[in-house]
């Protein structure tokens, strides 16, 4: 399978995933990943992304493009808990095609990202200039409007539609 097909199978599995709120379940498959998780010293690199406290997160195009940087820099660390949190929902609803659970799944897709891009996806960046603000609640983030030190066809990365879901932004599709 192609990587973007599989890239976008498990944002649809992660998405989903986060919408059930990644419940404390675990199956064999999860269990066995873990072993390609990051270390707790990579996690604590990432930005704080989420909204501090109870308060919504602003419902605004800079955002959702804070929100899909902190998918993509999570992609190149690895660090499957922000990735699923942040693709829950595109990620239940490739569960629910009969794909596994967001953290098997992407665990396939890390093995699929050369190193190269792996470092490239940890500083990438987003063009405000080139997303589609849809409505308030769906924007889109197409490929061409991330800025990377390596580079990404439809078939590795592609594009995705980001949807403000439970007071922040969400991956909810991958084209």
């Amino acid at each position: 399978m192609r990587t973007r097909t599989m890239v976008s199978v498990a944002v649809t599995a992660c998405v989903a995933l986060m919408a059930c709120a990644c419940g404390p379940e675990k199956s064999k498959a999860d269990t066995a990943a873990k072993p390609s998780q990051p270390s707790a010293s990579a996690r604590t690199e990432k930005p704080s992304a989420s909204p501090t406290g109870n308060q919504p997160a602003p419902r605004t195009k800079e955002r959702a493009i804070q929100r899909y940087e902190q998918y993509l820099h999570a992609l190149g660390r690895e660090d499957i808990d922000t990735v699923c949190e942040v693709a829950g929902p595109g990620a239940k609803k490739a569960q629910d095609k009969g794909f596994g659970p967001c953290t098997s799944t992407y665990v396939v897709v890390f093995q699929m990202i050369s190193p190269a891009q792996k470092k490239a996806l940890q500083t990438a960046t987003v063009d405000p200039q080139r997303i589609v603000v849809r409505t308030p609640d769906k924007i889109e983030m197409p490929l061409e409007a991330v800025r990377t030190s390596a580079t990404f066809s439809e078939s590795d990365l592609g594009s995705y539609t980001l949807e403000y879901l439970k007071n922040d932004y969400y991956i909810t599709d991958g084209t």
